[in-house]
């Protein structure tokens, strides 16, 4: 990064701050023909060296292509410099993701040196996004590109707290989860977090805080947060729809995806973030038309945006309570008390991966103990060395992951067989990597540390002979459990609490009935009529994205199916 003068060079050299390099798509020049197109919408605008056109946490409206001159893009750090992370000149465009989704800039753009741009409303740009193939393509790539660039610069906002404090790990997850550029401050570590507290005026008693450019939140809640970066919240999801989604993971995706292409008016509400538990995953490289493998994140992060394309709302940090049905209407209750009531529901919840029955493990869940492998995560970790519990894919992608990035990786599996849950193309990988060490027939029986773990005691189940393993962190991969709570009652769950859907399941009465000898529910359809399932929470599912994405799309399908009836 480099600091800007008042006039537009770089302090270090006294020139002209010159163009940034493109790099993977993330900078790309539009064609006169695209320029043409894009400017029947918009209009040109005389720019001079200190015009600010986007500002750091504001959400700006518009689309900007560079005609002559040049604009940096500007973050500014813990201590209020600015640095110059980007220069773009003539042909170029501004923004990313956010700009996309509507959500507060993670940037400042101003003009270094004088000239003209084209500004186009941001409507206006995702309508021609959703017409144009070519022009779409060229401009989400650079905008995934340049999302995981910033996040890559640790710009965006700062959240200082400290690691052992379950508030702190709860913002903490929330922005990476939702890919939101940001940086973690952790108060038992990081010299910075005292003098930026003095800066702004905080008290120990005030931590986790959240602050961006001039705002301060004070241990805000997720949806604080989200709404403040502007995301979509609970109170602007649509109080009626043909068809509601809850969770939004790959099945949940794919349900908004299809629901929304083929003209239904569609919402999808989640938690958390999009992704669900393979939003969790490093790296999918057995899924179709991904050669290369791609990350959970950035998977869910496509397909959100493929959603949002057709019209689909998705509402994040919005927990779903309870489920009613009357008269053929569906009212989901939210936990902020609103209600959002649809024609048909779509049941996407997925699964949530096992808590460790070890003693004393709940003191370091979220700061030394986790349920998932992202870039995150591995920040958190450190050098190592780390374990890993489970001998399925979820273990496999995060050991090959961690190992790129830790000193030693050791993979404690149960049975006696890697390859019994474990792909064929990760066993070789986890194998033949020289920084990961696999125990079989082996078992966590006890945690070690104080506040942050230090060793992990294993156990040979065939021999009974234990060894203590020094240990930065634990991750926990160990089968899965739905997330159906809120269910119970409301449809019928099978012995272990996943949604039985088809022949499995009974309708109940919901005050809708559909004449004298009720219908057999459709493959997918609950016990509920116009409820159905897809994905992992579903009773006889398969566990793989492919089958939860396809899962989404046939729901969709007996939806359409059920209206007719």
């Amino acid at each position: 990064m480099r600091t800007m003068s008042e006039a537009g060079t770089d302090q270090r050299t006294s020139t002209p701050l010159a163009e940034t390099p493109d790099m993977h798509g993330a900078y790309p020049r539009l064609s006169d023909d695209q320029i043409a197109l894009l400017e029947a919408g918009g209009a040109r605008r005389t720019v001079a060296p200190g015009d600010a056109l986007v500002r750091e946490g504001e959400r700006s409206d518009h689309f900007f292509v560079i005609l002559s001159g040049k604009i940096a893009v500007i973050s500014t750090d813990e201590d209020g410099q600015r640095h110059v992370i980007r220069v773009h000149g003539p042909g170029r465009f501004l923004g990313e993701l956010g700009d996309l989704e509507g959500q507060a800039a993670f940037y400042t753009a101003e003009v270094v040196e004088p000239g003209e741009v084209l500004v186009i409303p941001n409507e206006r740009v995702r309508a021609l996004v959703a017409q144009d193939p070519v022009l779409s393509d060229l401009i989400l790539r650079a905008y995934l590109v340049r999302r995981s660039l910033l996040i890559q610069d640790g710009t965006g906002f700062r959240i200082i707290g400290s690691c052992y404090d379950p508030d702190t790990v709860r913002l903490c997850e929330f922005a990476a989860r939702n890919r939101l550029p940001h940086k973690c401050i952790d108060l038992e570590r990081d010299k910075q977090a005292e003098r930026l507290m003095q800066r702004f005026g905080i008290s120990p008693q005030d931590v986790p805080v959240v602050i961006w450019g001039g705002d301060v939140l004070r241990n805000p809640t997720t949806a604080e947060l989200a709404r403040r970066v502007g995301l979509p919240v609970a109170d602007t999801a649509p109080t009626q729809c043909d068809v509601v989604v809850v969770g939004a993971g790959p099945a949940g995706l794919g349900a908004a995806v299809y629901g929304s292409s083929d003209g239904l008016i569609t919402a999808a509400v989640e938690r958390i973030a999009t992704g669900g538990q393979a939003g969790t995953s490093s790296r999918i490289e057995n899924y179709l038309g991904f050669p290369g493998g791609i990350s959970g994140a950035d998977l869910a992060e496509r397909a959100a945006l493929q959603a949002g394309k057709f019209g689909a709302r998705i509402v994040v940090a919005a927990e779903v309570t309870r489920l009613e049905s009357d008269s053929g209407q569906h009212v989901l209750h939210l936990a902020d008390d609103s209600t959002v009531v649809a024609r048909a529901v779509v049941l996407a919840t997925g699964a949530r991966y096992r808590r460790l029955a070890v003693p004393g493990i709940e003191e370091f869940e979220g700061k030394c103990v986790y349920y998932a492998a992202t870039f995150h995560e591995a920040l958190m970790c450190g050098a190592g060395p780390v374990v890993i519990v489970g001998g399925g894919n979820s273990a496999g992608q995060a050991a090959v992951f961690l190992a790129e990035r830790v000193s030693r990786v050791y993979v404690m599996v149960r049975g006696d067989d890697l390859n019994k849950d474990m792909s064929r193309y990760l066993v070789d990988r986890v194998r033949q990597h020289p920084r990961v060490t696999v125990r079989l027939c082996t078992e966590v029986r006890e945690v070690h540390g104080d506040h942050a773990l230090t060793a992990v005691v294993t156990e040979n189940t065939r021999t009974g002979e234990r060894e203590s393993v020094t240990a930065r962190a634990l991750f926990v991969f160990i089968g899965a459990v739905p997330n159906t709570s809120w269910l119970d009652g409301a449809v019928t769950l099978d012995d272990h609490g996943f949604v039985a859907t088809g022949t499995a399941a009974l309708y109940q009465d919901t005050g809708s009935n559909h004449g004298a000898r009720p219908r057999q529910p459709m493959m997918l359809e609950t016990s509920r009529p116009g409820v159905f399932a897809a994905g992992d929470v579903r009773s006889g599912s398969v566990k793989r994205v492919a089958s939860a994405v396809g899962e989404g799309a046939m729901a969709i399908r007996q939806i359409h199916e059920y209206f007719g009836t």
